[in-house]
């Protein structure tokens, strides 16, 4: 369980990376478009409504393989002085508060998608449902769950953690 929870997070992240390499490439092109309208030529239409749903999908992609590889920020001042049962628990108790969080953002995503899905609403420019937005982003955010479980029992003990990344192709 342990590698499939890993090469997941891990592929999350290059589609992540996919999604805002394809936002970054729209945005120029619209960019370019505008400087370019005595030519003819114009913003992508839209160009907003894509960036956002597109960076949300993003965020949710690579949020995953950042908990599970301690990637988010940490300020450390007082962390070393700390004695190391206390930074265990310190650690393990922060990653049930982020279960909590991620489950609770996930849920809420899920009745918003529902909401959304129900009354019809759509996009001003491009017209396409606001709920397809939160459908995308939705997957990872519910991987997501799986993942801050993992994490969390990571820390207990009771699942191995990830340290032999070799077999999936990763490291630190």
């Amino acid at each position: 369980m342990n590698i499939l929870i890993y090469r997941l997070s891990r592929m999350l992240t290059w589609v992540g990376g996919a999604v805002l390499t394809v936002i970054a490439l729209m945005s120029v092109t619209s960019i370019v478009g505008r400087a370019l309208s005595f030519t003819g030529l114009g913003p992508v239409p839209g160009d907003f409504e894509l960036v956002e749903a597109g960076t949300a999908l993003a965020v949710f992609c690579f949020l995953p393989w950042a908990h599970l590889r301690h990637g988010h920020a940490v300020v450390d001042l007082l962390w070393s002085h700390y004695p190391p049962a206390l930074q265990r628990l310190l650690s393990t108790v922060s990653d049930l508060l982020m279960l909590g969080v991620w489950s609770l953002l996930t849920w809420r995503m899920a009745v918003s998608m529902d909401d959304y899905h129900g009354n019809g609403e759509v996009t001003f420019i491009l017209q396409f449902p606001v709920w397809w937005g939160y459908a995308a982003s939705l997957v990872p955010a519910a991987f997501g769950c799986l993942v801050y479980a993992w994490r969390l029992l990571e820390d207990l003990g009771l699942a191995r953690p990830g340290d032999d990344l070799g077999a999936i192709g990763g490291g630190h």
